[in-house]
């Protein structure tokens, strides 16, 4: 448990609650089909909104060797930016990082997958077969030539590791812990274009692992799992263009920072030493600090003089 502790506070969480609850899933121990993502139970006034929708998804991996593989990746690319990326040197930093990426991931899924018909009666531009399938429990499939990813699940499913056969497909949509991985990966490649990294048995510029995490996905389970794994990619440049290419050399302010509840949720402390990959970062003290460490009567701020006066 110490070096479970000892490890980065992000990237082990969200590592250890993919495992946890993608082994228990895959198992038949809990039902996955009430937390993969389906937009028809989160905006509705029917019941209750199912929130945690939203954060479930980037925990479910994909079945099989998956549930091993998918949380490498996690943890290897999440780990090395929260411990030596120098965008994240502040406590926190991380974490809205992170909170962005599953932002625009799920914003553009919700946008770009419709659920049935009558959750989209004016938004369908595309005729949409639907297919009943015999022996699944009535599982309804949304099949449409131009979506590239699955619709959300129905409400008929009743234990996901037992649909073999379509669980596949209809997860493709569902789960988004791979476009979060990939996510991770584009934004290590950014900040070590050169660093030599081991894609299985492949070594090759860190500039070059997103794509072939994106083709390795394209070859293993085709074009729609590939399109959703993207749209991390596509998170991932949305940060990096807000947060630093806008700001360096469009002139622009850069909106996504770190709020100091945060900083504190994360041990943020006046003066704190923390040990980065780079060296070791300090956090800076406010007014507040300062006040209170300083004795009454002294006068924080000197008048000022020139250099050499």
């Amino acid at each position: 448990m110490d070096v479970f502790w000892a490890l980065p506070p992000v990237s082990r969480t969200i590592t250890a609650g993919a495992v946890v609850v993608s082994a228990l899933g895959y198992s038949g121990m809990i039902d996955l089909s009430s937390y993969v993502f389906a937009q028809r139970y989160l905006v509705t006034l029917k019941t209750v909104p199912q929130l945690w929708r939203l954060v479930t998804p980037f925990l479910i991996t994909k079945p099989k060797f998956s549930i091993l593989l998918d949380p490498y990746f996690l943890y290897q690319y999440g780990s090395g930016l929260e411990t030596e990326s120098t965008r994240f040197s502040q406590p926190g930093d991380f974490f809205i990082y992170t909170a962005f990426i599953c932002a625009v991931v799920v914003r553009h899924i919700a946008v770009t997958v419709p659920g049935i018909e009558e959750d989209y009666p004016c938004t369908v531009h595309s005729p949409v077969i639907r297919k009943k399938l015999r022996g699944c429990g009535g599982v309804t499939m949304l099949a449409q030539n131009y979506i590239l990813s699955s619709p959300s699940l129905s409400m008929s499913i009743v234990n996901l590791p037992n649909l073999k056969a379509t669980a596949g497909f209809m997860l493709q949509s569902a789960i988004f812990l791979q476009a979060l991985s990939l996510a991770f990966a584009y934004t290590y490649a950014q900040d070590n274009p050169t660093r030599q990294v081991s894609f299985f048995i492949i070594t090759f510029d860190a500039k070059y692992l997103p794509f072939a995490m994106l083709f390795l996905t394209f070859i293993i389970d085709g074009p729609g799992s590939a399109m959703t794994q993207a749209t991390g990619l596509v998170a991932a440049h949305l940060f990096d263009f807000l947060t630093r290419i806008w700001p360096t050399f469009g002139g622009g302010r850069n909106y996504i920072f770190t709020p100091m509840v945060v900083k504190r949720w994360f041990g943020a402390r006046p003066g704190a030493a923390q040990a980065r990959g780079y060296g070791t970062a300090f956090q800076g003290r406010g007014n507040e600090a300062d006040n209170a460490t300083r004795a009454p009567g002294f006068n924080q701020r000197g008048p000022g003089r020139r250099l050499g006066d």
